[in-house]
């Protein structure tokens, strides 16, 4: 049986019982905020050691389930490896506990245990049912926090849990090590103290270590796992870290210290591998919070084809390929689903047959093609490695005039041939605006002209309709066209304008 670290997170409906039921299991109050205990409900992230029968010990991240907390929740889930999940026996399946149960999808934590909580205030069994097809893969354990019902059952259940799942330690090899921050905190005498769970490497007393994305450096005065000081901790655990070299007031959740010599470091993009939710997939262009380690950040997703997207961020966050991510709606918020990192550091591109063929050996594992050879590719292309222009055929020329007549209302893609519209893509002679979209390249150029000059009319910002009157066209190809032009930076949304950008300027062509 192994006894390498692992993280374990609650999920579950507010007032299931998650804070009291831990309360059971570890003797600990994670609800550690004056206002939590007076409101009777968990607001920020809590944190206990919760030792199983063979003595081997658990980090568990205690999160809300209060559906104003859910952003705070996916801090806490990001980092763990099986879940604990509460459903109240006298309430069932609740939308938090879906919301949460999705979260745990996208996150690919699929290993955990459902405790049917309150099952000295109504028969279980209704809720036993709920859990097993929610958790079809999870064993489900009638308990009672007040009475102490079940508790042990829950342990040992844990236990098996446990068992399937590989820690972080056990996988990392010689990774850098990469702390994800989710609190900052001063103790008298000791100075700056960061805790998080440690996603990979060893953290010890002596080390250097860099915090993203600021690019700081600080050293580690000592590290404590559950309070105890040890000389160094390893991946899959809660750790706190006393730094020297920083203040509390340059370090935020969401922060990340890392240490080596710079495979990790902050990025606006990246190609993942996405799966949503059932009627939940986002348009090409659309603006999302994106999840990762514990920091949220808004987005736009660009289609890249099939279930690859790339995400193209507006604040930076420190991925590694194979990292799993949350994507959530602005407004109304709600999980749409997520799934994993590809590339964490790939060029602004768009759809391709060259693009979709890397990414397809990027989700099997394998090692993409040399560097510069591919769509997407971090490496510069050098004109040795410049792949030559394949001459269109003629279809595919027939495609790019109809859309040039057609003007600023293209014909739908699925009334279109993929191979010639791909062929044009590829030559850059047609411009995906949206996901149904396309528009010839010539004629995008000269609506952002028109798009320029017309915001210039108009204090520097246009709407909807200004533009939809301008071009003569539909408000659904007008919102598509802003859309796609939020995306390329050439304006920003704000409200129900469109303002422009500062040093957009009309586009120099080239002759075709």
């Amino acid at each position: 049986m192994s006894s390498a670290p692992l993280t374990l997170g609650t999920g579950g409906h507010i007032d299931h019982g998650k804070t009291a039921l831990i309360r059971a299991l570890t003797g600990m109050d994670t609800d550690r905020l004056p206002e939590e205990r007076a409101r009777g409900i968990s607001i920020e992230l809590g944190y206990a050691r919760l030792v199983l029968p063979s003595g081997r010990a658990l980090s568990v991240v205690d999160v809300p389930g209060h559906e104003r907390f859910v952003r705070t929740m996916v801090a806490g889930a990001t980092g763990i490896d099986l879940f604990l999940m509460t459903i109240a026996a006298d309430d069932g399946v609740m939308p938090q506990t879906r919301e949460h149960a999705s979260v745990l999808r996208a996150l690919g934590v699929d290993t955990g245990v459902v405790a049917v909580t309150k099952s000295d205030l109504a028969d279980p069994e209704l809720a036993l049912l709920e859990a097993s097809e929610l958790f079809p893969d999870s064993e489900a354990v009638a308990v009672s926090a007040r009475t102490g019902g079940g508790l042990d059952d829950l342990r040992t259940a844990l236990e098996r849990a446990a068992d399937r799942v590989a820690s972080r330690a056990d996988q990392a090899g010689n990774a850098p090590a990469r702390l994800h921050i989710d609190r900052v905190f001063t103790i008298r005498g000791a100075g700056t103290v960061v805790t998080g769970t440690l996603w990979s490497g060893a953290i010890g007393r002596g080390d250097e270590l860099t915090l993203l994305p600021e690019m700081e450096r600080a050293r580690v005065r000592g590290v404590q796992v559950h309070d105890q000081p040890v000389d160094r901790a390893a991946a899959g655990q809660r750790v706190a870290v006393n730094l020297t070299g920083l203040a509390t007031d340059e370090i935020g959740r969401g922060d990340v210290l890392v240490s080596g010599n710079g495979e990790l470091r902050p990025t606006y993009r990246i190609d993942a591998e996405l799966a949503f939710n059932a009627d939940a997939e986002p348009e090409h262009s659309e603006r999302v919070q994106i999840h990762h380690g514990t920091r949220e950040a808004p987005a736009r997703l660009a289609w890249l084809g099939g279930r690859f997207w790339q995400i193209r961020l507006e604040q930076p966050i420190v991925p590694a390929a194979g990292d799993r991510l949350v994507v959530r709606r602005v407004a109304p918020p709600d999980t749409l689903g997520g799934g994993r990192v590809l590339d964490p550091r790939p060029r602004r591109h768009g759809p391709s047959r060259e693009a979709t063929a890397r990414l397809e050996r990027l989700a099997r594992g394998e090692a993409p093609e040399p560097s510069g050879r591919e769509i997407g590719s971090t490496a510069p292309r050098t004109p040795s490695q410049a792949r030559p222009q394949k001459p269109l055929p003629d279809s595919a020329r027939a495609l790019e005039e109809r859309l040039r007549a057609a003007g600023a209302e293209p014909p739908l893609d699925s009334e279109l041939d993929a191979g010639d519209l791909a062929a044009l893509r590829d030559a850059g002679r047609a411009v995906r605006v949206s996901k149904a979209l396309h528009y010839q390249a010539d004629v995008l150029d000269d609506i952002r002209d028109r798009l320029i000059e017309l915001a210039g009319r108009h204090g520097g910002s246009v709407t909807l309709a200004q533009l939809r009157d301008e071009l003569g066209t539909s408000r659904k190809f007008a919102q598509a066209l802003l859309e796609h032009f939020d995306s390329e930076k050439v304006t920003i949304r704000r409200g129900d304008e469109h303002v422009l950008r500062r040093g957009v300027t009309r586009p120099t062509r080239s002759s075709k």
